[in-house]
């Protein structure tokens, strides 16, 4: 499978994954009325609606800034789309592949809802860290493979010439 296809299939994926969790869990399982579910001592299911980007940074509250939002979401996705469909490294595309689904994820709520629904919400006694969905996570796992192939990706032999991030690791 070329990196092209595997980086569009973990992108659909991810996407998917995305919405049919927070689908089931508004509509079907109806969190925000049995809010707050504990997973464990330090997670807990809730429902966030996120008008911003994490830790509700830039919020978004009027329509123009959350047309702004969504429109800056949408470049950001369009420039790893290229990145992926240049890309030669699997590693590389699956990273990007969960970034551009876990976007247009959340992309996608912003334009339906107005807000990004949230689900996880991670503490430590009182004190509470973050409240994210599976397309943050997918995004942060995409920056971490990313931050790996530039880290340890050698450079020379045994890449073909190519430089650190392109074809130098193997998924």
């Amino acid at each position: 499978m070329s990196p092209r296809v595997l980086g569009a299939l973990v992108a659909a994926l991810t996407l998917a994954a995305d919405q049919a969790n927070k689908l089931w869990l508004i509509f079907v399982y109806g969190i925000e009325q049995r809010q707050p579910i504990a997973l464990a001592p330090f997670l807990d299911v809730v429902y966030a609606k996120n008008p911003g980007i994490s830790y509700s940074l830039l919020s978004a509250r009027t329509d123009f800034q959350r047309y702004a939002l969504l429109g800056l979401t949408l470049a950001a996705t369009i420039f790893m789309i290229l990145w992926l469909w240049r890309s030669t490294s699997k590693l590389i595309a699956c990273a990007l592949g969960l970034i551009i689904g876990g976007a247009l994820g959340n992309a996608y709520d912003r334009a339906a809802y107005g807000f990004v629904a949230d689900f996880y919400h991670f503490h430590v006694g009182s004190f509470s860290w973050y409240v994210f969905n599976l397309a943050d996570a997918a995004i942060v796992a995409g920056v971490a493979l990313l931050l790996y192939d530039s880290l340890f990706s050698a450079r020379g032999a045994g890449t073909g010439g190519k430089s650190r991030g392109e074809g130098a690791s193997a998924l």
